[in-house]
């Protein structure tokens, strides 16, 4: 009974923390890239970077990351979104591993308790011979049941707690991903055709002041 108290103890802590940190690295990926783009289509890169570190979670590390390397050709550009990426996923799924061990190994604490628990009430038959009273069987099968009900008290939670947590992190994956394409597809595209438009403005104005 102690190691599943504590186990329960560990389980819940685990999944408080899990919780509180994927609650603030979550954030809303549309209307963060969104801002960030009305900041790039004034060419203000240095204040894009700025709100992507002020910004909590891997999607403004993921975005940050494309940004500091807008110059860069495709290639070099997708390798810094995706080392970025790899940077920052892991720490997504820290902990969850712990959390679905318990859920694991609580029903065979149970079944170990219920194993002695049992043992118990056959060393009770054993030592009362024929006349074994029904209060030294009960203390064992009282073990026995106590434990398995415990047991699976804290494993069905810790299930359904590994499970909650598992599509917070799948959910902010999807979000990572959508991100990194999106705004690659922007700096690629939008970001560059309106410098060069730009750059061929300025160019013709000169030529016709030459003229």
């Amino acid at each position: 009974m102690w190691v599943l108290l504590s186990l329960a103890v560990l389980g819940l802590v685990l999944f408080l923390e899990r919780l509180l940190y994927l609650h603030r690295g979550q954030i809303r990926a549309p209307e963060f890239l969104d801002g960030v783009k009305n900041i790039l289509a004034q060419r203000r890169m240095a204040e894009a970077v700025t709100v992507c570190e002020e910004a909590p979670g891997p999607v403004a590390a993921v975005v940050k990351a494309a940004l500091l390397h807008a110059g860069d050709d495709e290639i070099s550009l997708r390798y810094a979104v995706q080392d970025a990426a790899v940077t920052e996923l892991p720490a997504l799924e820290r902990r969850l591993g712990a959390l679905a061990a318990i859920a694991q190994i609580a029903p065979l604490v149970g079944l170990l308790g219920t194993v002695l628990g049992m043992t118990t009430t056959f060393r009770a038959f054993m030592e009362g011979g024929r006349y074994a009273t029904a209060q030294a069987l009960a203390g064992g099968l009282w073990q026995a049941l106590l434990t398995a009900g415990v047991a699976l008290a804290l494993a069905i939670p810790a299930h359904l707690a590994h499970h909650l947590l598992h599509g917070r992190v799948r959910a902010i994956v999807r979000d990572v991903e959508w991100a990194g394409n999106e705004i690659m597809r922007y700096l690629l595209v939008d970001y560059r055709a309106v410098a060069l438009v730009k750059t061929d403005g300025s160019e013709a104005s000169a030529g016709g002041g030459r003229e």
